[in-house]
C-alpha cells in the first residue's frame, strides 16, 4: 500500500475530468485522475465520436442514390459492417492515445482502475490510496434497461458499436436524441427499423415543429414509429426475439436496442459514507460552482445530471480547475446552449422552443420556413428542410433558432453565436445571405406565421 499526496484527485477521465485534470496541472497543481475503462468517456468511446462516424457512414446510402439526378452511374454496392466497426475502433484508439499523451503532457499521473472514496481526502483505487487536497467526480452516466422480462436478451447504445453483424430487423426502444439517432444508422445500413415509444412524439423537449418535421422524414424513409407503445416482455423464438407490447402487439427483431434514458453513475462508489449528497435520480447534487456538500469535492458532467452535453462537461471542468488553482472564480453559463441531433435529416437547436417562449413572455413572434433543398431539385428526393425562429416583439431580441435539414449542427453553430451575443430579428434581416445555401433562410424570413 502507498500514500501519495496530491493536489486535485480526478475520478473518471471522460470530458469533463480530463479538462479539469488537464487546466490543473498546467497550473502547476500535483494531479492524478482514475479510470476503470478507457480514456475519453463516453463520448470518445461509446457517445458521440462513434456515433458521428456511424451515421456519416449510414447517410451515405441516400449519396448514392441522389448521385444518379446528377449524371452519375453507379455500379452495385454493398456495405461492409465489420470494416466500419474495424476502422471505427481503430480511429477510438487514435483518439485514447491523444488523451494519454494530453494528460502526460499536462504532468498528470493517469490511475488504471475503479475509484472509490474512502473519505473527504482519500481515493482507494485498488489497494492503493491517494491523499488530495480536493477531489473531483466525473464518473459520467450509463444507458438504462426496462425492468422488464426479457431485458437482459437487448442491448444498450455501449453494445451497440460492437455488434459482430449488422442486424436485419432492429427494434428501436426510446424516442430521445439516441433512439433516433440510432434508428436513423441502422436504416441507413439497410437495417428494417421500427422505434417503439411510450410518448405521443419522438423528441421529447425539443421544439414541436422539429419534432414533427423529423417525424415527417422519418415516415417519408420508411422507419416505422410506433407512439403510446412500451414492451411489456421479450422472448427468444426461433426467428430472433419476439417482443410483445403493452397492447399485445407482437414484433419480431434480431436485435432490440434499448435507448430509454440515462442514469448518473454514481452508485457504489463512497458518496454517502463522505456525505456527498444525491438526488432521487443519482445525480451528485452540487452548487452554482460544481462543489457538492463536501466543500473540497466537487462534481462536473453527466453525473450532476445538470445539461448532459460534452462540450458542457468541458466548460464545467476547466472552471473548477481555475477556480481551484488560477484563483477565477465564474460559473458556465447555460443559457442559449446549441446542440445537435445526428438524425438523418440534422437537427440543429439554439435557445427556447415555442412552448418556453410562449411561457415565459407575454407574446412573442414565430417565423418558419420548410422547403425543398436545392440538392433534391434534381435528386427525385422529396425530403424537406425546416427553419424555425422564435423573436420577443417587444425587444425584437431572437429567443430562439432551430433547424431540421441537411448539416443542421453545422448551421446553426454559427447562429448559436449570434443569440449569445443578444442579436434582434432586425439584425438577421440586415445580414447579407451566402446564396445558394440552406443557411440564408435565416436571414430571409419575413413573414410571421404566429403571434
Amino acid at each position: 500500500m502507498s500514500s501519495c499526496e496530491y493536489d486535485l484527485f480526478v475520478i473518471g477521465a471522460g470530458s469533463g475530468g480530463v479538462r479539469a485534470a488537464r487546466i490543473a496541472g498546467q497550473h502547476g497543481a500535483k494531479v492524478a485522475i482514475a479510470e476503470e475503462r478507457y480514456l475519453g468517456g463516453t463520448c470518445v468511446n461509446v457517445g458521440c465520436i462513434p456515433k458521428k462516424l456511424l451515421v456519416y457512414a449510414a447517410h451515405f446510402h441516400e449519396e448514392f442514390s441522389s448521385a444518379e439526378g446528377f449524371g452519375w452511374t453507379l455500379g452495385s454496392r454493398e456495405h461492409d459492417w465489420a470494416q466500419l466497426i474495424a476502422n471505427k475502433d481503430s480511429e477510438i484508439e487514435r483518439l485514447n492515445g491523444v488523451y494519454d499523451r494530453l494528460l502526460r503532457g499536462a504532468n498528470v499521473e493517469i490511475v488504471d482502475g475503479t475509484a472509490r472514496l474512502v473519505d473527504a481526502n482519500t481515493v482507494a483505487v485498488g489497494d492503493r490510496r491517494f491523499r488530495a487536497r480536493h477531489i473531483l467526480l466525473a464518473t459520467g452516466g450509463s444507458p438504462l434497461k426496462p425492468e422488464i422480462p426479457g431485458a437482459e436478451l437487448g442491448i444498450t447504445s455501449n453494445e451497440a458499436f460492437y455488434l459482430e453483424t449488422l442486424p436485419k430487423r432492429v427494434l428501436v426502444i426510446g424516442g430521445g436524441y439516441i433512439g433516433v439517432e440510432f434508428a436513423g444508422i441502422f436504416h441507413g445500413l439497410g437495417a428494417d427499423v421500427k422505434l417503439v415509444y411510450r410518448g405521443d412524439r419522438i423528441l421529447r423537449g425539443f421544439d414541436e415543429d422539429v419534432r414533427i418535421a423529423l417525424t415527417d422524414e422519418f415516415a417519408k424513409k420508411g422507419i416505422d414509429i410506433r407512439v403510446h407503445t412500451d414492451l411489456a416482455k421479450i422472448e427468444m423464438c426461433p426467428n430472433g426475439l419476439q417482443a410483445t407490447t403493452n397492447d399485445d402487439i407482437v414484433l419480431e427483431a434480431d436485435q432490440i436496442l434499448f435507448a430509454i434514458g440515462r442514469l448518473p453513475k454514481t452508485a457504489g462508489i463512497g458518496l454517502e459514507e463522505c456525505g456527498v449528497t444525491r438526488d432521487i435520480y443519482g445525480a451528485v447534487v452540487v452548487d452554482d460552482y460544481s462543489c457538492t456538500a463536501v466543500p473540497n469535492i466537487y462534481a462536473v458532467g453527466d453525473c450532476t445530471n445538470r445539461l448532459n452535453l460534452t462540450p458542457v462537461a468541458i466548460a464545467e471542468g476547466q472552471a473548477v480547475a481555475e477556480m481551484l488553482f488560477k484563483g477565477t472564480r465564474s460559473k458556465p453559463d447555460y443559457a442559449n446552449v446549441p446542440t445537435a441531433v445526428f438524425s438523418q435529416p440534422n437537427i440543429g437547436t439554439v435557445g427556447l422552443t415555442e412552448s418556453e417562449a410562449r411561457a415565459a413572455f407575454s407574446e412573442i413572434d414565430v417565423y418558419k420556413s420548410v422547403f425543398r433543398p436545392l440538392k433534391h431539385t434534381l435528386t427525385g428526393s422529396d425530403e424537406k428542410t425546416m427553419m424555425k425562429l422564435i423573436v420577443d416583439p417587444k425587444t425584437d431580441r431572437v429567443l430562439g433558432c432551430h433547424m431540421v435539414g441537411a448539416d443542421a449542427g453545422e448551421i446553426i453553430q454559427g447562429f448559436a453565436v449570434a443569440l449569445k451575443c443578444g442579436a434582434t430579428k432586425s439584425q438577421f434581416d440586415s445580414t447579407v445571405g451566402i446564396h445558394p445555401t440552406a443557411a440564408e433562410e435565416f436571414v430571409t424570413m419575413r413573414q410571421k406565421v404566429s403571434a
